[in-house]
């Protein structure tokens, strides 16, 4: 009989109260409120870091095409240019310029490029930011790089 007793009181005491249980989700959900937003604004900065790197690239392929070409691409062959062989003057063309296909941006957009550029820039290179339209602020913010 006292074999019956000591078994029965080890089975209860194996497993957590709700109080217990309760008690860790209110530490987890308070972790979770402030690691979170700190996490995920991490994630918005470092896409706009991921872009600029981006143009970068684009822009020193952009120089090798044109001191290949004698010219930069036109608006209308656009970026594309640098990855796959022009109508015009392919004989000079030594790409692709580029490693692989056209990325888009870290938003899922293309990339913009303009010849010429504004304001007395060569060309213009734009990523219209997470909202996929000109202009905005913060994530939604444009990001350019201008040749000059």
């Amino acid at each position: 009989m006292k074999s019956k007793q000591n078994h029965l009181i080890l089975k209860i005491q194996k497993g957590f109260t709700l109080l217990e249980l309760l008690v860790v989700m209110v530490i987890i959900g308070l972790l979770a409120g402030f690691v979170g937003p700190k996490y995920f604004s991490q994630i918005g900065k470092s896409n706009v870091t991921v872009a600029k790197t981006q143009l970068e690239s684009f822009s020193k392929a952009l120089d090798a095409f044109r001191i290949d070409m004698g010219r930069y691409p036109t608006t209308e062959e656009g970026l594309e240019a640098l990855v796959s062989l022009p109508s015009t003057t392919p004989e000079k063309w030594r790409g692709p310029y580029l490693s692989k296909k056209m990325p888009l941006d870290p938003w899922g957009h293309p990339y913009m490029y303009r010849l010429p550029g504004t304001n007395n820039n060569e060309f213009d290179l734009i990523s219209l930011g997470a909202d996929g339209k000109v202009g905005g602020t913060g994530d939604n913010a444009d990001i350019l790089n201008q040749s000059q």
